[in-house]
């Protein structure tokens, strides 16, 4: 093991060097590599520099003592993006140039999940400008400055600097934004009009706050704190600086084009509207499953899993004593008892945090039964930074790859009368142990694979597999006792299953927004305002939402050929193992790989 550790860093380290001294030049890889293993770090690697967000994010690279990438932002022009669909392109033909029958079996399975990444993103070059890169869920407006405040970091001088200098581009990147937008608009592709207005409200709120005030300030000021800098007083004056001239006025054009584009645009919601927008849905459909499921098969799966869902549903509430109204209605009614809510108060969230991480210490040492895998990184709640926490739901963050930051799980706590103590479980499971945290982190660990297996991401397994541990928790007995807790489990599933229905219903059977609210909210019983965000979010992210449940189905149909095939044989602790030991997956390719575990459990010896 620590000699293959040792020969894939030194691959690693041979593409940085190659890389980083200019042996690609122009863009033009002027030789094929010997190995194939060295093609999957070099091709990782030249991806990685050229975009320096993601390496502040993974921290790959300090390792080896290089930090050139700390002052920059990644290029956010429509020239990048086609640069970035060619080189796609050049590394799929170079990829499919290597003989498949000199590769070993870990090899060929690498080589399939980055043909199936790289073409992937060349089928959407047709659909380069169907998307919104502004809009409630995220965009540069939101996701810039909540990664200078969560992911870059000050550890000494250099780190400070820096970040005045990423401050100085802000101008750059949210131009080149700007510039895409009106070539979306002159193509038809106009966000509906209330993206648009939830985007202006954004980013005037942004603007709109003293320098001292922005997070860009305050964050920075906190990180300053943590270390002993000269002159820390002419640290802050730069920054306050660079907000004043540098960042405000490029959100002020933002604002102003928005202002302007908010006049033309309509109410239609799905992506049908769009030049060959049916098409894209199909890509983008295509693209979240991992699947090849038409529209009409999505939808028909989310109908038959809600029916399901409800009837189980059904049968607990009528157990508790709430008998009377459809499910939603009663789940409505449950959630706002004032046994189910904490104050809405800084002590109601303090105490809603703690109770989220104690969550997580009870589950987690319950787990070693059924993983033989676990990450050897933590994870921790924190609450979402709260000038974006309005338009966001609670999410996970990964730790960083230098070790220098746990998992992190962050609430959404701005309104408490939102989070009912029945949800709290699933949210933690999903996010957390054994969903989230389990898949990203162990896949971030994994020995012996290429870089790019460590961070490449295919919604329907990552997010179907967090569903499956929604699923797993309480097959292991973790809702015992606690009718309410499983009735939150099943709320958050027939949430996923309503998306399918939903999702295709807004894109392909061309609902409106409101027609898809009330079908929502009518089956799940979710409050009022996490529903709307919801809609809003599947509106601005066609056919993402629709990965969670396909993915968990999937695991449990691949579950079910093991236990079924191998009988005796079969041990949940060694599927688990399969199922996350090869990192982030298509569902094909998944299939694929159980497939051979099952084999190889029936007849070891033909196997090794």
């Amino acid at each position: 093991m620590r000699v293959r550790k040792i020969i894939k860093w030194g691959a690693l380290l041979i593409a940085v060097v190659l890389l980083v001294t200019g042996a690609v030049a122009a863009n033009v890889i002027w030789f094929k590599p010997f190995s194939i293993n060295l093609f999957y770090e070099r091709s990782f690697i030249e991806f990685a520099l050229k975009n320096p967000e993601i390496l502040s994010r993974l921290r790959i690279l300090e390792q080896f003592g290089y930090e050139g990438h700390n002052d920059e932002l990644t290029d956010a022009s429509d020239a990048f993006a086609l640069e970035m669909i060619e080189k796609s392109k050049q590394d799929l033909a170079t990829l499919r140039s290597y003989d498949r029958d000199k590769q070993s079996q870990g090899q060929l399975l690498s080589t399939d999940i980055f043909a199936w990444f790289l073409d992937d993103a060349i089928r959407g070059e047709e659909f380069l400008y169907h998307s919104y890169p502004l809009n409630q869920m995220g965009g540069v407006q939101s996701e810039l400055p909540t990664f200078m405040a969560t992911i870059h970091q000050i550890n000494e001088e250099r780190g400070a600097r820096d970040y005045v200098r990423r401050l100085e581009k802000f101008e750059w990147k949210l131009g080149q934004v700007l510039e895409g937008l009106r070539t979306r608009e002159s193509k038809g592709i106009v966000p509906p009009r209330f993206v648009i207005n939830r985007v202006l409200d954004e980013m005037r709120e942004f603007v709109e706050q003293a320098p001292e005030e922005n997070i860009l300030y305050t964050s920075f000021e906190e990180k300053l704190a943590k270390v002993e800098l000269d002159d820390e007083e002419g640290w802050l004056n730069s920054v306050r600086g660079r907000i004043e001239s540098d960042v405000y006025p490029a959100y002020r054009r933002l604002i102003a084009y928005f202002e302007e584009l908010e006049k033309k645009a309509g109410d239609d919601d799905g992506v049908w509207k769009h030049p060959d927008g049916d098409a894209f849905y199909a890509y983008r459909l295509r693209s979240n499953t991992t699947t090849d499921l038409s529209p009409e098969e999505v939808h028909t799966i989310g109908l038959a899993e809600v029916d399901r869902i409800t009837k189980e549903m059904n049968s607990i509430l009528n157990s508790v004593g709430l008998s009377q109204g459809t499910v939603g209605e009663r789940m409505q009614i449950l959630a706002k008892r004032e046994d189910q809510l904490y104050p809405d108060t800084d002590e109601g969230r303090a105490e809603c945090l703690a109770q989220f991480q104690a969550i997580i210490d009870i589950a987690d040492p319950q787990l070693a039964a059924v993983f033989g895998l676990k990450p050897e990184a933590g994870v921790r709640v924190e609450r979402i930074p709260e000038f974006k926490e309005a338009t966001s739901a609670s999410y996970y963050n990964p730790p960083a790859f230098d070790g220098s930051r746990p998992g992190i799980f962050f609430a959404k706590l701005n309104d408490m009368n939102e989070v009912p103590k029945l949800s709290m479980k699933t949210l933690v499971y999903h996010e957390t142990v054994p969903g989230h945290h389990f898949q990203l982190s162990i896949q971030q660990e994994l020995q012996g694979v290429p870089t790019f297996r460590k961070v490449v991401p295919f919604t329907a397994y990552t997010e179907g597999w967090a569903l499956y541990a929604e699923r797993l928790a309480a097959e292991l007995g973790f809702y015992n006792d606690d009718p309410f807790g499983d009735l939150g489990r099943l709320q958050a599933e027939i949430f996923r299953a309503v998306r399918l229905v939903v999702d295709t219903g807004i894109h392909y059977k061309r609902w409106t927004r409101e027609e898809a609210i009330n079908y929502m909210e009518r089956i799940t019983g979710n409050p009022h305002g996490d529903v709307v965000s919801e809609i809003e979010r599947y509106i601005v992210m066609p056919g993402q939402a629709c990965a969670y449940k396909i993915g968990q189905l999937k695991i449990l149909e691949l579950r079910d050929r093991a236990r079924n095939e191998l009988g005796d044989k079969f041990d949940l602790a060694a599927f688990h193992d399969v199922v996350l030991g090869n990192g982030s997956l298509p569902l094909e390719i998944l299939e694929r790989v159980i497939d051979r575990y099952i084999e190889s459990a029936l007849s070891p010896e033909a196997a090794g």
